[in-house]
């Protein structure tokens, strides 16, 4: 019952979102793949679970879009892992995605607090 109910308060993530929080994960410094998709979780007080199915895509669409970039490297393990970085068109990305998302964020306030 416990985790039903801990699914339950787990946020939903809303369309384009993923994208924007890989970039920022990128922005504190190249990462594998599961490192990644840890950080997120982590740093969303655990609210944030990326499933792989949809973390790996997201990455593999991100550097065919030019964002990030990708080299192979031997993780912490002793395993051979692919690491992503961000690259210029990256940042650039993530500064206009934040700018969106701000504004997402203030519209929904004002919307909540005219309720």
């Amino acid at each position: 019952m416990a985790k039903e109910n801990n699914q339950n308060r787990k946020a939903e993530l809303l369309q384009g979102t993923l994208d924007m929080l890989i970039l920022q994960t990128l922005k504190w410094g190249s990462q594998h793949g599961h490192g990644v998709g840890q950080a997120i979780r982590l740093r969303s007080g655990d609210l944030l679970d990326i499933e792989a199915g949809s973390l790996y895509p997201a990455l593999h669409r991100l550097e065919r879009q030019g964002l990030i970039t990708a080299r192979w490297d031997v993780s912490e393990n002793n395993q051979r892992a692919k690491y992503y970085s961000l690259t210029v068109a990256g940042r650039r990305e993530l500064i206009e995605e934040e700018s969106k998302w701000d504004l997402l964020v203030k519209a929904i306030s004002r919307v909540r607090r005219t309720t």
